[in-house]
């Protein structure tokens, strides 16, 4: 596909709580390259907090090839009747329904380096033997997220906006929870790097951040939980959508930030079939219950009740 990587986003954080969230996401194991903005081991700067009345996600952006996508897109946004600005390595358009800045930027794309694989034991399979799981000994610093993984946030029409990403700007379906209007979208092979669902008001509910794997995902929301164990949301535990395992955190300005590891990954468009429903199991394969908090943040039913 001509979209090849969830490239950047920005977060709007209200003044109050920008600097302890600042310190959270230096914490979390994203490196902060100048004043609020983070960078992730392999994806470069990918993350960048800025002053807003409310927490929201307030930009994006995507890698593209070439011209020739920026061109398409261009197009097919005219078709449904929303503008955009281009120059020669861009395309930008605000999605008409929350108006989130989305950018289609002219990107190499990237070769991620693969994780390191460790042995394991299993019945009939004595694979590492006479030694110790390097995954039990305490590493000298928690492991760091790989790359940022995908986005959740809400819309007060998803459908409209789903139209904004698939139609107009050429992402991809993997999964939808049609009862309720939820998609999961895709702008490169992962499952999804972008959630839609509908929302009272566009709020940001939750960032991913993929870790090598499983251990990483446990060590590193441990070593958060040492220092402040209120910050814990949910998990650990595997998503039914995608296949995931996750651990959820809240950072101080209310927002979910999860560490992630062994997402479903699509390259055959035919192989994979679209799911509409939500699984049997729920949210989760396994893991705590999901808690009230997680599914209705409580600032935002506040902000809803005030709402007229």
């Amino acid at each position: 596909m001509p979209l090849h990587r969830l490239s950047r986003i920005e977060v709007g954080i209200p003044d109050a709580a920008l600097g302890a969230t600042r310190g959270f996401y230096r914490d979390f194991g994203l490196e902060e390259v100048a004043p609020a903005r983070f960078a992730t081991e392999d994806g470069g700067e990918q993350l960048a907090l800025v002053a807003a009345p409310r927490r929201a996600l307030t930009a994006l952006t995507v890698g593209v090839d070439d011209e020739d996508d920026l061109a398409r897109a261009a197009a097919s946004l005219a078709r449904l009747g929303v503008a955009s600005e281009r120059s020669a390595a861009s395309l930008v358009a605000s999605e008409p329904v929350s108006g989130l800045r989305v950018a289609l930027a002219i990107e190499p794309r990237r070769a991620q380096p693969s994780a390191p694989q460790l042995a394991t034991n299993g019945p009939g399979r004595a694979t590492r033997r006479d030694a110790r799981s390097p995954a039990a000994i305490a590493p000298a610093r928690p492991p760091r997220p790989r790359k940022l993984s995908h986005v959740v946030t809400t819309s007060t029409d998803p459908a409209a906006t789903r139209r904004f990403f698939v139609d107009g700007l050429g992402f991809r379906v993997s999964d939808e929870i049609a009862s309720i209007g939820a998609s999961f979208m895709r702008c490169s092979d992962d499952h999804h790097n972008l959630l839609v669902q509908p929302g009272p008001f566009a709020f940001l509910h939750h960032t991913a951040w993929e870790m090598d794997d499983v251990d990483a995902v446990g060590a590193a929301a441990s070593a958060m939980l040492a220092s402040d164990a209120a910050r814990h949301a949910w998990g650990l535990g595997r998503h039914a959508i995608g296949s995931n395992y996750f651990w959820y955190l809240r950072d101080p300005a209310g927002n979910f930030a999860e560490y992630t590891s062994d997402l479903d990954v699509i390259v055959d468009e035919e192989a994979w079939r679209v799911a509409t429903t939500l699984p049997v199991g729920g949210l989760a394969s396994w893991g705590p219950p999901v808690p009230r908090d997680f599914l209705a943040p409580a600032d935002v039913v506040a902000l809803a009740g005030a709402t007229p």
